[in-house]
């Protein structure tokens, strides 16, 4: 794991404890990278509650419960179902965040999106935040990209969090 990446996961850690805050995952394009990520810190058992790999539209429907309309409508990269995956992930692990990234690592286009394309989305605890990102790289750097970006999205929102 790169150490930038260990370095987040830090960040989010110590932040989710001390404000006594739990964490989840919704993953599709980084494919559980997130949530590995973030149990390789020492201690992550006390704030990460738990990750849901949703790779399929069946798995992002049945599990997270994002509406199946909206899957047909939208395609599964789109903001609504970024916030939706989100909405499930922190419904279904009982967390009070939790991140979803959805997207192409490549290195084809899929649904009309080029590869690199993360949307990544953070939700609950009052928190709904959404955004679209163009990554540049081979599948692996890709996923690494939308890993440290969530990361950074959750640390942002448990520090507005803390502010507020």
């Amino acid at each position: 794991m790169p150490a930038d990446l260990a370095a987040l996961a830090q960040i989010v850690t110590s932040a989710a404890s001390e404000r006594g805050m739990t964490v989840g995952t919704a993953e599709s394009v980084t494919g559980g990278l997130v949530c590995s990520t973030l149990v390789g810190v020492p201690g992550a058992s006390a704030v990460v509650l738990g990750g849901v790999v949703a790779y399929d539209v069946a798995v992002k429907h049945a599990v997270l419960g994002v509406p199946r309309a909206l899957l047909d409508a939208e395609g599964p990269v789109s903001h609504a179902v970024a916030v939706e995956m989100a909405k499930g992930a922190a419904r279904v692990l009982r967390t009070d965040l939790a991140v979803a990234t959805t997207g192409v690592a490549g290195p084809d286009w899929h649904d009309g999106h080029p590869p690199g394309t993360v949307v990544i989305a953070v939700a609950g605890h009052g928190v709904d935040s959404v955004t679209t990102w163009n990554f540049m790289g081979d599948r692996r750097e890709v996923r690494e990209a939308a890993t440290a970006v969530a990361l950074e999205q959750v640390a942002h929102a448990l520090a507005t969090l803390a502010q507020g």
